[in-house]
């Protein structure tokens, strides 16, 4: 008897971990079913339209810490597939990536659909049957079988007039989809409740969203309760509704559950220098005081920072536009310095972060097998990608433990034991 496998999700650990039960077990009938009308809608839009595939970090500890959530647990499914086990997946496929200076990796074309063509064409040379526009309303364990409700009678070879389809294994890949969740929950499963993981900042300061572009390195450090207090160091860029960048996305996923927690109200405080100490700091501006007394302050900074945010910023604390630097006192001076060292903003919301969606929460992760993706509580039941709370910073790590967490699972799901 064929062994037949059910895919739930047409994403990107759906096509991954399709492909790969039907490469390595030749005698299953894996059948892939999506509920909307486009497969790998995620894949299309992530990176910019350029997909950012994964990340140039090859060695599984330092790989884990980029998840805020699912580190631990992903330790040991890295050390069987990783970021190069993924280069080499591609490249055998004569899809080639690029590594640009921040570890991030795509493809050589620039173009997510140099993916998709790749998934889509790897799964219909591995026979996988793809169905669109097969919503899934339940799934119930009926013996050694799962018995999967279908919204409507679509017409798929397996399916009865009923449009039930029965299936030996069945792989959950539904991102972080409601109905996923709830499928989860019904087999028995714990869910981490759900909420957005990378977004940005919104700043309640319109002189500086009039600074919309602007970017430099900074240290960032987030107060969220009075007592913790989560650090990040990186690019920083001003927006019209606030503060972006990969230090701010950093920031939001390791501060997720808690910045939700406090309806995103928070304080931040940014270091626009972090590369001086405020004593280093304090003798540098006293030099351009005593090189140059006689220009306006906010003309003439004499320290690394562009020029409109250096005016934002004295301006911050009083100083104007006509202010010499012969007439800086020693308390504008320090005022200056900690405005530079450990400026306070108002986080008064979050916007999102372009078109990609990352959330933590989902499958407790103590439910799951990592070294089969299968359930601990549901035989048969196999979960991958962002269905289970894991998530990552951005770089292409989220996209790395969907692409592990779905070679893991495919691999596992053809077995017969």
């Amino acid at each position: 008897m064929q062994l037949q496998v059910v895919v739930i999700g047409g994403g990107a650990a759906g096509f991954f971990g399709a492909i790969a039960c039907a490469k390595a077990h030749p005698h299953t009938q894996v059948t892939l079913l999506e509920a909307s009308r486009q497969l790998l809608a995620k894949v299309r839009i992530s990176g910019g339209g350029r997909c950012n595939v994964t990340h140039a970090c090859f060695e599984p500890a330092g790989l884990v810490q980029n998840y805020p959530r699912g580190g631990k647990a992903l330790r040991g499914a890295f050390s069987r597939f990783q970021s190069k086990d993924t280069v080499s997946w591609f490249g055998d496929r004569g899809v080639k990536l690029k590594t640009e200076p921040d570890g991030r990796m795509f493809p050589v074309t620039d173009d997510s659909e140099t993916i998709v063509d790749c998934l889509i064409q790897a799964a219909r040379a591995t026979g996988v049957n793809v169905r669109t526009g097969a919503a899934v309303v339940s799934v119930s364990r009926q013996k050694d079988e799962f018995e999967i409700l279908l919204k409507s009678g679509e017409i798929l070879q397996c399916v009865s007039e009923a449009g039930r389809l029965s299936a030996h294994r069945v792989l959950l890949a539904t991102g972080s989809s409601h109905i996923g969740y709830q499928i989860a929950k019904s087999l028995g499963h714990q869910i981490e409740p759900p909420v957005p993981s990378l977004f940005t900042f919104n700043v309640l300061d319109s002189k500086l969203r009039d600074l919309a572009g602007v970017s430099v390195n900074a240290q960032l450090r987030l107060s969220l309760d009075g007592k913790t207090q989560l650090e990040q160091s990186g690019p920083l860029l001003i927006t019209h509704w606030g503060l972006s960048g990969p230090a701010v996305l950093k920031l939001s996923a390791w501060g997720a559950r808690m910045l939700h927690d406090c309806r995103y109200q928070a304080t931040l405080l940014i270091n626009w220098l972090p590369q001086y100490n405020p004593e280093v700091l304090r003798q540098k501006l006293l030099l351009v005081k005593s090189e140059s007394p006689k220009k306006a302050i906010a003309v003439h900074r004499g320290i690394d920072l562009p020029h409109r945010l250096w005016q934002y910023l004295v301006a911050r604390v009083g100083i104007s536009e006509e202010d010499r630097w012969a007439g800086l006192s020693n308390k504008a001076l320090n005022l200056l310095i900690l405005e530079l060292s450990q400026g306070q903003y108002l986080i008064q919301g979050k916007g999102v972060f372009k078109e990609e969606f990352v959330t933590c929460g989902g499958v407790n992760l103590k439910e799951v097998n990592f070294k089969t993706m299968e359930s601990r509580c549901c035989p048969g039941l196999y979960f991958a990608g962002e269905i289970l709370d894991i998530d990552g910073v951005t770089g292409g790590f989220n996209f790395q433990s969907a692409w592990t967490t779905a070679y893991l699972a495919g691999q596992a799901m053809g077995s017969r034991e």
